[in-house]
C-alpha cells in the first residue's frame, strides 16, 4: 500500500502541482442546496488508541467526512461560524455549512459568485484556497490562486463587493500562491505564499495594513517565512497574543502526506522580518495524516481556544476529507 501510495502521490505531483492536477479531473460540482455530509469518528493514533496528546496539542475528536458522491471535497480552507457552525470552503469555490459533528441540523451547499466570468475552455479558471471571516461585519475574504487576487464578499457570500489584484503576488506561483491569509485583531492581514520562495528557503509573506482589496490600503510590507525544512505553508491562523499558528504539509515517497503546525511570534511585525515557527505539534502516521490545508480557531463557551483542522481530499481515493479538532494549551 505505502509503494502505491508513493507511485500515486509522484503521479500527482508531476503534472505541475497539485492545482493544476485538481483542474483536469475535478468532478462536477455539487447543487446548491441541502448536502447529507456523514461524519464517522476516528481515532487519533491508530497504535495507540487512547492517546489524547499530539504535541502541545490536546485531542478532542476527529472525523472521516464523506458526501453523497465525489463532488464533495477539495476542501481548503475552513472557518468557525459564532454559533459554532462549520464553513469549509473547496478549491472550486463552493463552501459547504454544517454543523459540528454530533450536532443536529443540515449542511448546506453554496456556489461562491465569481468576480471573473468563467471561460469556456477550462473547467476550473479559480482555486479558492484561502478564506478569512469577520464576525462583527460579516464580510468574507477569499484568496483565489490561479486568478492571483483577493476578494471581499458582503455577510452571506451573496456577491464579491470587489477584488484587487496587487503587484508583489502577481509573480508568485499561480498553483502555489495565495494559500494562506490570516486577519489579525487590529484589521491588518497577513498572506503567506505557499511556493513564492525568498531568502533561505523562505516563502514571501506581505502584511497589509488594512482590507486587503480596499483602495486606500498603501502596498504591503514584504516579510518572508520560513516552513520547517521540506514543508509547505498552507494556513495560518491568529490565536490571541501575538501568536500565529501555520499549518505546513509536504509529500513524500516514504512517508506520503505528513504536516507539521508551528507557532510563530507576530508581535512585531516589521519590513523584512524573517518569521521561523516552532514546532507544536506533528501529523504523521500512525498518528492521522493526510493532505491538510485548513485551520480554524473557536472560542469555547469557557473562552478555551479551540482549533480546527481539515484536509483537502483532492477528490482521489487515496485521499480523505480529515477534520480534527484540538484544544489549545493557556500558554505556549
Amino acid at each position: 500500500m505505502r509503494l502505491l501510495l508513493a507511485f500515486l502521490i509522484l503521479a500527482v505531483a508531476a503534472v505541475a502541482g497539485y492545482a493544476t492536477w485538481e483542474i483536469l479531473q475535478k468532478p462536477d460540482r455539487p447543487p446548491q442546496g441541502a448536502m447529507a455530509i456523514r461524519a464517522a469518528p476516528l481515532v487519533l493514533d491508530s497504535s495507540k488508541p487512547e492517546r489524547t496528546m499530539l504535541g502541545k496539542l490536546h485531542f478532542l475528536g476527529a472525523w472521516h467526512l464523506t458526501g453523497p458522491d465525489r463532488s464533495f471535497g477539495g476542501l481548503s480552507s475552513l472557518q468557525i461560524m459564532p454559533d459554532g457552525t462549520i464553513w469549509a470552503l473547496s478549491d472550486s469555490s463552493i463552501l459547504y455549512s454544517f454543523p459540528q459533528p454530533g450536532t443536529p441540523g443540515k449542511a448546506m451547499v453554496k456556489w461562491l459568485p465569481l468576480a471573473k466570468p468563467r471561460p469556456k475552455d477550462t473547467r476550473l479558471p479559480f482555486d479558492s484556497e484561502s478564506m478569512v471571516y469577520d464576525p462583527a461585519s460579516g464580510r468574507a475574504w477569499v484568496g483565489f490562486e490561479l486568478m492571483q487576487r483577493i476578494c471581499r464578499y458582503r455577510p452571506g457570500f451573496l456577491k464579491p463587493v470587489k477584488c484587487r489584484e496587487w503587484p508583489e503576488i502577481k509573480h508568485w506561483p499561480k498553483a502555489a500562491s495565495l494559500e494562506s491569509m490570516a486577519r489579525l485583531p487590529d484589521g491588518r492581514f497577513l498572506v503567506i505564499a505557499e511556493g513564492a520562495t525568498g531568502t533561505a528557503a523562505g516563502r514571501e509573506a506581505l502584511l497589509f495594513s488594512g482590507d486587503p482589496v480596499a483602495d486606500a490600503t498603501p502596498h504591503p510590507i514584504r516579510m518572508l517565512y520560513v516552513p520547517p525544512v521540506g514543508y509547505d505553508p498552507t494556513d495560518a491562523v491568529v490565536i490571541g497574543d501575538g501568536q500565529l499558528l501555520v499549518l505546513n504539509r509536504r509529500a513524500t515517497v516514504y512517508d506520503g502526506f505528513t504536516a507539521i503546525i508551528t507557532l510563530v511570534d507576530i508581535s512585531s511585525l516589521r519590513p523584512g522580518a524573517v518569521l521561523i515557527g516552532k514546532e507544536i505539534a506533528r501529523l504523521a502516521p500512525p498518528v492521522l495524516a493526510d493532505n491538510f490545508e485548513g485551520l480554524a480557531l473557536e472560542r469555547g463557551s469557557n473562552g478555551q481556544r479551540l482549533l480546527w483542522v481539515v484536509s483537502d481530499d483532492n477528490h482521489l481515493f487515496f485521499e480523505r476529507t480529515l477534520l480534527l479538532k484540538f484544544a489549545l494549551p493557556d500558554h505556549f
